[in-house]
């Protein structure tokens, strides 16, 4: 019997992806037009995209030791 696999990673908003790296909002919009990792559009608009978010790669795209404040420890 083969273990289980794990869930994905959930998207989350930029509303919610601002506040987990302590930036606005605008300024995570603005990183996520010139392409950091983690930013995904969806949608078809060509004027305005709609954007989500994968927490684990934002964190690795912002600090490369891949320090997350939330796990067990917290300290680098």
């Amino acid at each position: 019997m083969t273990a289980p696999t794990p869930a994905p990673e959930p998207f989350v908003s930029a509303e919610v992806a601002a506040e987990y790296l302590g930036i606005k909002r605008r300024m995570l919009l603005s990183m996520a037009r010139m392409g950091i990792a983690g930013a995904y559009p969806i949608g078809t608009g060509h004027t305005r995209r709609h954007w989500i978010f994968r927490l684990s790669e934002l964190t690795a795209a912002v600090d490369p030791k891949g320090y997350d404040p939330f796990s067990k420890g917290g300290s680098r």
